[in-house]
């Protein structure tokens, strides 16, 4: 039987949701989901959902985690789709169990935004905020530069001009770093923090305590894109190189694995992110989180539409003619609507998740 990858994806979330609920029942996934208190574009629903497969008690437990960021969750629900109408939830191995959370994100998924319903990048919310914010004096210098309350072509070439002279003076990794690592001060700015716990962070921490109380090994894979070459996933691990942590993802994924605190990733090192939060969630147990990063747009592109789309939602009108052109623009930034990258996808993603339940299983 001929196998076209490629229909695993969606062209929008209501259709990423319904090909997902559709896989994962018929895989005989048990499925939940948490209604989001906003709605779509199209006035539906928005949920994240939940599919577990293999025994509920396991102690060893697979989750597979998609849109973290929103409109990046074509490629994750891609993914999840893809493993499952491969079969591969009958071929566990004895005593290990696979959690799916699809798009945990949904707002941003559905609004093919990165940021949730508040601009919060989700994975730079996961602080103590009942200690003082976190800092970052170099976003703070470019704020009005990466965010013009006026977005005209003029605006567009003046500030772009500005950032590729910050880049010239300080080097290109500086400007993701001042851009990316995240900000608590700027709420209508991008890779905002925000000022508490949003929706999503609640959600994902609620599922994953109610969820897995009973693990006492626990590996995430995180589906993100945007950053890297054309369909490339890189296998980043948010742990310092000589932690326990790294050298097991080593083990388990190979030598591919990189870490930005060893600045071997394309990723700056940021604060905040979903992954370095989940061990104190499940401190009971070995918690092994990977995030894939899947390329797309030359880096120039991806930042213009994340600026545009920051712009757009702060200062102008999403559901106005001009918002099509931002939304088309945000959407190529973070989604390879292609075939080969859509193949690419699914091949290194079908990969780690067997390298992770391996790994499982041999630790």
């Amino acid at each position: 039987m001929t196998f076209n990858c490629a229909d695993s994806f969606s062209r929008d979330y209501p259709e990423a949701r319904a090909k997902f609920q559709a896989a994962a029942a018929e895989a005989g996934g048990v499925l939940d989901a948490v209604a989001h208190p906003e709605r779509g574009p199209d006035g539906g629903e928005l949920a994240a959902d939940i599919a577990w497969f293999g025994p509920r008690d396991a102690e060893r437990v697979l989750v597979m985690l998609s849109g973290t960021h929103g409109v990046e969750g074509f490629c994750g629900s891609g993914a999840q789709v893809h493993w499952l109408r491969r079969g591969e939830a009958r071929r566990l191995p004895a005593g290990v169990a696979v959690m799916m959370v699809h798009a945990v994100n949904p707002y941003g998924f559905a609004w093919l935004r990165r940021v949730t319903e508040d601009n919060v990048d989700l994975n730079r919310n996961w602080i103590d905020f009942s200690k003082p914010m976190p800092t970052n004096q170099a976003y703070d210098s470019l704020h009005d530069i990466f965010c013009p309350t006026v977005w005209t072509e003029a605006t567009r070439a003046d500030t772009e001009a500005a950032i590729q002279r910050f880049a010239a003076e300080h080097g290109p990794m500086m400007l993701q770093t001042a851009m990316s690592a995240g900000q608590y001060a700027h709420p209508d700015g991008v890779f905002f923090g925000g000022a508490g716990p949003t929706w999503s962070r609640r959600t994902q921490t609620a599922i994953y305590q109610q969820r897995l109380g009973q693990a006492r090994q626990v590996a995430i894979i995180d589906f993100h894109t945007g950053l890297g070459p054309w369909g490339f996933g890189e296998q980043i691990v948010v742990a310092h190189p000589d932690s326990p942590e790294f050298a097991r993802a080593r083990r388990w994924y190979g030598q591919a694995v990189v870490s930005p605190m060893g600045g071997t990733s394309s990723s700056a090192d940021i604060v905040g992110d979903g992954l370095s939060a989940t061990p104190a969630i499940l401190p009971h147990a070995e918690v092994t989180g990977m995030a894939l990063e899947v390329g797309t747009q030359p880096m120039t592109l991806v930042r213009n539409a994340l600026r545009a789309d920051a712009w757009l939602h702060a200062h102008g009108d999403p559901r106005s003619p001009e918002a099509a052109p931002i939304k088309a623009q945000i959407r190529d930034a973070f989604y390879g609507d292609a075939d080969d990258w859509k193949g690419m996808v699914a091949g290194q993603s079908m990969l780690v998740c067997r390298q992770a339940l391996a790994g499982l299983t041999a630790d």
